[in-house]
């Protein structure tokens, strides 16, 4: 497949049980690894997406369908039902109350670098306005060092507004931070 994904259609299905070895394929590739340092284990997949995917944790773990064919994966959360990771936001940038925050990948790595990843950002920080009345913006953090991924954030409208340092996922990538954020629409 050569050239932009733009033109595709675009869906959304919470994560089940089912997904799970998708998402162990997924992790497991280098391009994922590098950021996300997940265990992938069935058991660690089972731990990490068991929660949200049977509706006992607050996050949405959602795969990203492209004409029906799952294509990534984005984890959204309303920062205070995690304290202590608002905590560390928090240090370096203005928190409103209400705020999300999303995390996300794109599994092919033959499906990175053609505009997927902006496509799949803009739908899916438009959602939460309509499915959460008090949600005031969508800030994310994204070490400094995935150029690729910042530029997808400022490509899906989301602009710079912060950079400090956090804890990576994996500890082989620097704790510098860029902070992206994108308000309600007026």
């Amino acid at each position: 497949m050569a050239g932009d994904l733009g033109d595709g259609v675009i869906t959304w299905r919470r994560v089940g049980e089912a997904d799970f070895a998708l998402l162990r394929e997924w992790l497991r590739r280098p391009h994922v690894a590098r950021w996300w340092n997940h265990d992938t284990s069935p058991e660690a997949v089972r731990r990490g997406f068991g929660p949200a995917a049977r509706g006992e944790e607050p996050s949405e773990d959602l795969l990203a369908l492209l004409d029906g064919r799952p294509v990534g994966l984005v984890q959204r959360c309303r920062l205070a039902d995690y304290p202590d990771y608002l905590a560390d936001l928090s240090a370096i940038v203005a928190v409103p109350d209400g705020a999300f925050t999303v995390d996300y990948l794109i599994g092919d790595p033959a499906l990175t670098g053609r505009g997927l990843g902006p496509r799949l950002l803009a739908d899916v920080v438009r959602r939460p306005w309509d499915a959460h009345r008090d949600a005031a913006a969508i800030l994310v953090p994204v070490p400094a060092a995935n150029r690729a991924s910042w530029r997808a954030l400022e490509k899906a409208g989301l602009r710079r507004v912060g950079e400090g340092e956090l804890e990576p996922d994996n500890p082989d990538v620097a704790p510098a931070h860029y902070v992206y954020r994108i308000d309600r629409p007026a």
